[in-house]
């Protein structure tokens, strides 16, 4: 049908108004300005309306809805602000990013610069699954992550939070901004270090020395935070998290060189939460003199899986939780998973105990007494006297270790399965020929329900070089055996020195050990 002039005028603007009036309808519904937004959003949610009032009569409602989630989707991605830190970019320093004004979907990205940051903040913010919280390091061209360093760091002034002396890098835990559960962040990409004594600070008190207990990282509160790629070294602890917290995953990490010199209670990450998963991570050495365990944790629902973990006073101290007693009651508490790593016991190391399961407080009723499963992991030691592999804390803990590699270079004798208490349920394995139950006076139990293949030689590729993958000919090939429990989750990565996990594409791995 053909339109006059002055009716095309008027259809026109009747469109206008509907439009006009669909597009306040949204912004009033939603909270929402599209006069906040960028040019191309605008100009897309604009066209999104522009159609909705054209056709609204018509449209299906498998069209409307399609329509509103691409708006809304519009919306979320128009609100969220990007902070660039670095040299030529918006802002020179850390400090001038508005971290008490972070909202979900905010992205901060700082660059690599040849001088370290000498910065330290708190994120104390809320994302959502969706539309997470992300600060993120941009690596320089040799692929040098950007530095956080803590010595002699300053503290944006807007920011008024405690503790600030427990850390370079604090998250959860302030005044400004106000406090509250922070939830669905990502830190990734950067190097953190210098939150130790006798370095100082300056903060809302001024100049002020770190707390022997100070970290790279300290996690007050947080519920599903992801810290990955990260660089934590040359602090009292790399990470400490806190017993608030919940769903907390450490991935392709790298952890070494902190503690303090004599002292057993600082560690590369010392952890309690409801929750937390150790993935793809390179824990290396404390700093020299330091005599603390590399990976300390009191966490219920404990999964440490496809790490490279070296030295320390132990590998891995597994023991009771004490800051939360919702953690003691949890149903994962007693139930910690430990697969596909390589342990390495260097010679001249503290403590000659591998991995401690079960407590430490002296409050025996809040110890673990669950079961550790302990399978596919290549333990390694170059230590000239004897080892334990295992040092349960109480008659009522178990270990149920299966189809590992349990490797000591020096005589037989000197694999030592287990220390004073508790029950090893002993599966298939490899193990040095003239292994011994221990060494100790030992009053538990060993039950062995697997066959178990003795050598002088599992079959490495370069023992010398840390190469601990397997020759064609190893007598470790193909012999893994099915896990008693059928619900544990299988092998099916592989830790790729260092920081890599590498898919396993032929499947779960039959092959006994980590690598």
């Amino acid at each position: 049908m053909n339109r006059s002039p002055s009716s095309l005028r008027h259809h026109s603007k009747r469109l206008k108004d509907r439009n006009k009036a669909l597009r306040g309808s949204f912004e009033t519904n939603h909270t929402f300005s599209l006069e906040n937004c960028h040019g191309r959003q605008k100009d897309a949610i604009d066209s999104i309306l522009r159609i909705m009032s054209m056709t609204t009569r018509s449209l299906t409602k498998q069209s409307r809805l399609w329509i509103g989630a691409s708006l809304l989707a519009l919306v979320a991605s128009a609100q969220a602000a990007v902070y660039e830190v670095g040299p030529g970019k918006a802002h020179a320093t850390i400090r001038a990013v508005p971290w008490e004004s972070l909202k979900a979907g905010d992205v901060v990205r700082i660059y690599w610069q040849p001088e370290p940051y000498r910065e330290k903040w708190v994120l104390c913010c809320r994302g959502t699954a969706e539309r997470p919280i992300t600060v993120s390091g941009v690596a320089g061209p040799e692929g040098q992550l950007p530095v956080i360093q803590g010595q002699n760091a300053t503290t944006r002034t807007a920011l008024n939070y405690w503790g600030q002396e427990r850390g370079v890098l604090k998250i959860g835990g302030a005044n400004v901004p106000a406090d509250t559960m922070p939830a669905h962040i990502v830190v990734e990409n950067l190097d953190i270090s210098g939150g130790r004594q006798p370095h100082v600070f300056t903060g809302r008190k001024g100049v002020t020395p770190y707390s022997k207990d100070a970290a790279s990282i300290i996690v007050e509160k947080a519920e599903h935070l992801v810290l990955r790629n990260l660089t934590l070294h040359d602090s009292g602890n790399g990470l400490m998290v806190s017993a608030q917290s919940k769903h907390v995953r450490v991935e392709r990490c790298h952890l070494h060189d902190n503690g303090n010199p004599a002292s057993i209670t600082e560690h590369n990450a010392y952890t309690e939460c409801d929750g937390m998963v150790f993935e793809g991570n390179h824990f290396g050495p404390l700093r020299a003199g330091c005599v603390g365990n590399n990976l300390k944790d009191r966490s219920a629902g404990l999964v440490v899986a496809n790490n490279w973990i070296e030295g320390g006073n132990r590998q891995l101290d597994l023991v009771d939780a004490t800051g939360n007693p919702a953690l003691n009651r949890s149903p994962a508490y007693g139930r910690t998973l430990v697969y596909g790593n390589v342990l390495i016991e260097r010679d001249g190391d503290g403590n000659n105990q591998i991995v401690h399961y079960g407590g430490d407080s002296g409050k025996v009723g809040g110890y673990r007494k669950g079961v550790l499963h302990f399978y596919q992991n290549t333990v390694i030691s170059t230590r000239k006297s004897s080892i334990a592999v295992f040092r349960l804390s109480s008659p009522e803990e178990t270990v149920e270790c299966h189809n590992n590699i349990l490797y000591v270079d020096s005589k037989g004798k000197n694999l030592s399965l287990m220390a004073k208490l508790g029950i090893l349920k002993l599966g298939k394995n490899w193990l040095n020929t003239g292994w011994v139950k221990s060494v100790d006076d030992f009053t538990g139990d060993i039950q062995v329900s697997g066959e178990l293949i003795e050598g002088t030689e599992p079959g490495f590729v370069g023992f010398l070089q840390q190469d601990f993958s397997l020759t064609p000919g190893s007598p470790c090939l193909e012999k893994a055996s099915p896990l008693p429990d059928q619900q544990l989750p299988v092998l099916n990565a592989s830790y790729v020195p260092h920081q890599r996990v590498e898919v396993l594409t032929a499947g779960p791995s039959k092959n006994l050990g980590a690598l």
